[in-house]
C-alpha cells in the first residue's frame, strides 16, 4: 500500500494534467477502505474471517490491475476507481488485527492484536523502496511507466488471499461463534451503530480510535509540504516520514503488552498524552526540522498506543456475536475521520501555518485526554 499510494499520487497528477489532483490518491484509497469496512465485517460474521480477508485482498488486487489499465488507456476516472479498490487492502489489514483477538485469551488479547499491527512495519518500510525495481519489472513486462510497482501489489494481494485461504484454519471467528452458540440461540444481531449507541465502552473506544487517527493523518499528511516549504531536502523529508512510520508500528507490541498488564484505559491515556506532546512541539516550534522530526515520532507513538489499546477494548466491549459489526463500524469511522482530517488540514495549514494546525488539533486531543481521564477515574472507582 505504501508504494501504490505514492505512485497513485504521481499518476493522478499525470493523467489529470494537474498536480492539484495528486491528493485524490489518498482520498480515494481512504474512501474505498471506509466503504468496504462494513461489508467485509458482515461477510466475516456470515462466512468467517478467512473468506472476508481473502475477498478484501482480491478486491485490492483487482484495483492494482485496474490501475495499470487506467494508465495504458489514459483514463483518469478509471485510476480513481482503481485507487478506491486498492483501499480495500487497507481495510483488510485493519480487520486482520481483529482476527488475532477472536480466540485470544483476555490476558494476551492486546498483545496478539499488536503483533499483527507490528507486522505492518515491514511492508511500510519495504513498499516505498519498490519504485525502482518496479520500473525494471514493468519494463520487462511491457507495462506503462510508473506502473511496475502495481505488479508487486497484485502479487502481494493474491499471495495474501492465498495465505488467508490456506493458513487461517480453523476460522477463528466461526470457531468463537460456535463456542458461544448455545448461550445465544435466537439472539437478535444488531449493527455497529446500534451497539455504540447502547454501549458506552464501545462508543468511547470507537471515538478515541477515530479522533486519534484523524489527528495523525492531519499532521502527517501536511508534514512533507511544510518541510519542503522550509527548505528541507527530499532525503530529510523521507527520513522524517520513515521515523514517523516506525513510531506508528515498531513499538506496538510494547503497547499491547502494557495494555494487557496495566489495562486498556491507562495505555489509551498514555497515547493521548503522547499526541498532546507532539502537538505542543508543532505549536511552539513548528518551523524547526528537529522539532518536526521529534513531534512526528511522538505522533506515531501516540497513534500506536491509542489504536492498539482502543482496538483491544473494542474486541472485549461486546459479546462475540456483536464483535464483527462493531469492528466494521470502528474501521469505517476510523477511515472516515482520517479522510476528514486530511481534507481539513490543507485549508488550516494555508490559513494558520503548521503551528496553527498543531494548536487546533491540540485542542481536539485535549478534549479526548480529559474524557479519557474521567473514564479512567470512573473505572478505578467502580473497580
Amino acid at each position: 500500500m505504501g508504494a501504490t499510494l505514492s505512485l497513485g499520487a504521481l499518476l493522478a497528477a499525470q493523467l489529470s494534467g494537474s498536480s492539484a489532483w495528486s491528493g485524490m490518491a489518498a482520498t480515494m484509497s481512504t474512501l474505498g477502505a471506509a466503504l468496504v469496512a462494513v461489508p467485509l465485517s458482515r461477510l466475516a460474521q456470515a462466512r468467517g474471517r478467512r473468506r472476508s480477508l481473502a475477498a478484501g485482498s482480491l478486491i485490492a488486487g483487482a484495483g492494482a490491475v485496474l490501475a495499470i489499465t487506467s494508465v495504458a488507456v489514459d483514463a483518469f476516472p478509471l485510476l480513481l476507481l482503481a485507487l478506491m479498490l486498492l483501499g480495500a487492502g487497507s481495510a483488510t489489514n485493519l480487520q486482520a488485527r481483529f482476527a488475532a483477538t477472536d480466540l485470544a485469551s483476555v490476558r494476551f488479547r492486546a498483545r496478539d492484536l499488536s503483533i499483527v499491527v507490528w507486522s505492518t512495519t515491514a511492508g511500510a518500510v519495504l513498499g516505498p523502496n519498490l519504485f525502482g525495481p518496479g520500473e525494471v519489472v514493468g519494463a520487462s513486462l511491457g507495462l506503462p511507466p510508473l506502473t511496475g510497482a502495481f505488479a508487486f501489489s497484485l502479487l502481494a494481494t493474491v499471495g495474501a488471499a492465498a495465505v488467508y485461504s490456506v493458513g487461517l484454519r480453523p476460522d477463528p471467528l466461526l470457531t468463537a461463534l460456535a463456542v458461544h452458540t448455545s448461550g445465544s440461540a435466537g439472539r437478535r444481531r444488531i449493527g455497529g451503530l446500534a451497539i455504540i449507541r447502547a454501549n458506552p465502552p464501545a462508543r468511547f473506544a470507537v471515538c478515541v480510535i477515530a479522533l486519534s487517527h484523524a489527528t495523525m493523518v492531519a499532521l502527517m499528511s501536511m508534514a512533507p509540504v511544510h518541510l519542503r516549504d522550509h527548505g528541507a531536502t527530499l532525503t530529510l523529508v523521507g527520513l522524517t516520514i520513515s521515523l514517523h512510520v516506525a513510531g506508528m508500528y515498531a513499538l506496538s507490541p510494547v503497547f499491547g503488552a502494557l495494555a494487557d498488564r496495566v489495562g486498556r484505559m491507562p495505555v489509551i491515556l498514555t497515547g493521548q498524552a503522547l499526541l498532546l506532546a507532539a502537538l505542543t512541539l508543532f505549536w511552539l516550534n513548528g518551523d524547526s526540522p528537529v522539532a518536526m522530526t521529534a513531534g512526528l515520532i511522538l505522533l506515531g507513538l501516540g497513534w500506536s498506543a491509542s489504536v492498539v489499546a482502543g482496538s483491544a477494548l473494542i474486541a472485549e466491549a461486546v459479546e462475540v456475536h456483536d464483535r464483527a459489526p462493531l469492528q466494521g463500524f470502528s474501521d469505517l469511522s476510523m477511515n472516515a475521520a482520517g479522510a476528514l482530517g486530511g481534507a481539513m488540514a490543507g485549508p488550516i495549514l494555508s490559513a494558520a501555518g503548521y503551528s496553527g494546525l498543531g494548536l487546533v488539533t491540540m485542542l481536539l486531543v485535549a478534549v479526548i485526554v480529559v474524557w479519557s481521564a474521567l473514564r479512567l477515574a470512573a473505572a478505578q472507582r467502580s473497580g
